[in-house]
């Protein structure tokens, strides 16, 4: 039901002149289709809190153009408006119901607030539908610190089994040149990023002994599955690596991690630290 609700928004959306583009763990599934199997194996079939409902919400990204629109829009097909309760983000965040209460939509306006690093997506919406691109997929995914789920880690895995990582990202590849400029102009953006990378080698080099930890099976992963998912990640660290930094990357670099270097987010499921990487800390450090 999610995968066709979230698709027929953007349909209609588009027939009224309005970008709207799926984002997280849906837009990730929607990409991903062919590995359907792969991803039930994993345990990635959504969060819904109703029985075989895979979901709990939809989230967009829009342009900040469109906010007056867009709130027509879902008022047109039904859904009604939640009034914020951010009301620093109310120019760039709107929660809207579905018309029988089953589950809610978050759209975001140019950019992911509800992030530990922002991501820009102005002029980026019209890279792919009906989602965003994969490139932002996988941005939205690596961007997190407080705190990266099992979920997050899954979608992460699920992306690159299924994408390669090219210099010039097409529809249906990461874009590792685009990734590679943006970290080279943000330090912190790029210690978490590169983090998250690291740490996903890691465990896929490595999951025989850390899966079980990280709530993986072993089993469910074929030699092919592994080398191909380090390739892709070895690429990209190495094109992140090769990029030049800007001299506001190299200032902020010099504080490293000593001080603070990402935006706390507060959010009900946020949990103290660093999430599933805590879980396997001690062994990482062994």
């Amino acid at each position: 039901m999610f995968l066709q609700e979230a698709e027929t928004i953007v349909e209609k959306a588009e027939k009224n002149a309005l970008v709207l583009r799926i984002m997280g763990g849906l837009g990730v599934a929607m990409h991903c289709q062919e590995f359907r199997d792969f991803t039930v194996k994993l345990g990635r079939v959504g969060t819904g809190v109703v029985k075989g409902q895979e979901y709990s919400d939809i989230d967009f990204m829009s342009y900040r153009k469109h906010r007056g629109r867009v709130k027509e829009f879902f008022g047109e097909i039904g859904y009604a408006k939640r009034r914020t309760t951010l009301s620093s983000a109310a120019s760039e965040r709107q929660i809207y119901y579905h018309p029988k209460g089953w589950f809610y939509v978050d759209v975001f306006y140019d950019r992911l607030i509800v992030a530990n690093h922002p991501v820009d997506f102005k002029g980026r919406l019209e890279l792919d539908y009906p989602t965003i691109s994969v490139t932002d997929l996988l941005l939205e995914k690596i961007q997190m610190w407080e705190a990266f789920s099992r979920k997050d880690l899954k979608d992460c895995i699920v992306l690159l089994k299924a994408h390669r990582v090219e210099e010039r990202g097409t529809n249906e590849s990461v874009d590792a040149s685009y990734i590679a400029r943006l970290l080279a102009k943000d330090w912190g953006f790029w210690y978490t990023a590169t983090t998250n990378l690291k740490k996903i080698q890691k465990l896929i080099t490595e999951m025989d002994t850390l899966g079980s930890e990280a709530g993986l099976d072993p089993r469910h992963f074929k030699n092919t599955d592994r080398e191909k998912i380090t390739r892709e990640i070895e690429s990209l660290l190495n094109r992140i690596d090769a990029e030049p930094k800007s001299f506001k990357w190299k200032l902020r670099s010099k504080a490293g991690a000593k001080k603070k270097w990402y935006n706390p987010v507060e959010r009900p499921e946020t949990v103290a630290g660093f999430g599933i990487w805590e879980v396997m800390l001690e062994k990482d450090q062994s």
